[in-house]
């Protein structure tokens, strides 16, 4: 547990999922819990999701918490900076889920260096999510142990430069949306082929789980474990020369490209 009360500014599903799991996991009390938020649903959710205390002054909050965490769109992230900024202490931590804004610009704007990024993304809402973080010079080692455990629960989180933190915006971040969408085609696929609706969804969502739980339990390549299925003349083979034909491989690494620049060009475009 870290005796610090924490703040989230922005009281969103991210937001309360990620408060879930560390009251869940003893990591803190939701008598240190606070939320702010301008709408009232969402504020009136979290207080009965989590038991947290809920504001609607962002400066109130700030000077209730020891920890902000920053879980608004990066489009917002400039109008809250630019009001909590007067109520910075050297005692605050940050830590912001806005895609794509640098370290560089939040220590420019909120005076304080002790700030982590981190992009998480959303199966953190059901205790598989993975996510990546840096950090500002001026955060201590004991906060970054409690990022790391707070990102991690039940997924993994890793630590990585922060020039690579679009790169994990692209992959991980817009990743399920990918992967929900080839989930949708093989089950489709499924119905073509006469299965029922429901049991293709099932089969295909099990597959995929089984295939990501192979790759990180076994640490063997992909490729390999493609292999252990791939019997020479076999229909496996026959299914991967279709995806070669259509372009699989690339379509997805252009979808990966794609979403990272754009997670760079949200940056930029940051006043």
């Amino acid at each position: 547990m870290i005796e610090k009360t924490i703040g989230f500014v922005g009281a969103g599903i991210m937001a309360e999922a990620l408060v879930r799991d560390m009251l869940r996991t003893g990591m803190v009390r939701s008598r240190d819990v606070y939320a702010s938020d301008p709408s009232q649903e969402r504020r009136s959710v979290f207080e009965q999701q989590v038991h947290a205390h809920v504001l609607t002054d962002n400066a109130e909050l700030m000077r209730r918490v020891e920890i902000v965490v920053l879980s608004v769109k990066p489009q917002v992230l400039p109008a809250v900076v630019e009001e909590i900024a007067p109520c910075v202490t050297p005692n605050h931590l940050f830590i912001s889920i806005a895609p794509g804004i640098t370290l560089q610009w939040m220590s420019k704007h909120l005076g304080t260096e002790r700030i982590v990024r981190v992009m998480p993304n959303t199966p953190i809402l059901v205790g598989a999510g993975a996510a990546a973080f840096c950090c500002g010079k001026d955060v201590e080692k004991t906060e970054v142990a409690f990022v790391e455990r707070a990102m991690a629960v039940d997924g993994i989180c890793v630590q990585v430069r922060e020039e690579l933190m679009d790169a994990v915006t692209g992959l991980s971040g817009s990743g399920p949306a990918f992967v929900y969408m080839v989930i949708e085609a093989m089950s489709d696929a499924g119905v073509k082929m006469g299965l029922g609706r429901e049991v293709a969804v099932r089969l295909a969502a099990q597959t995929v789980l089984g295939a990501a739980k192979m790759v990180l339990q076994t640490g063997k390549h992909p490729g390999q474990l493609r292999d252990m299925v791939t019997t020479p003349g076999g229909t496996t083979i026959e299914g991967i020369h279709a995806l070669e034909k259509a372009g699989l491989r690339g379509a997805i690494m252009d979808a990966v490209e794609a979403a990272a620049l754009k997670s760079r060009l949200l940056g930029q475009n940051v006043g």
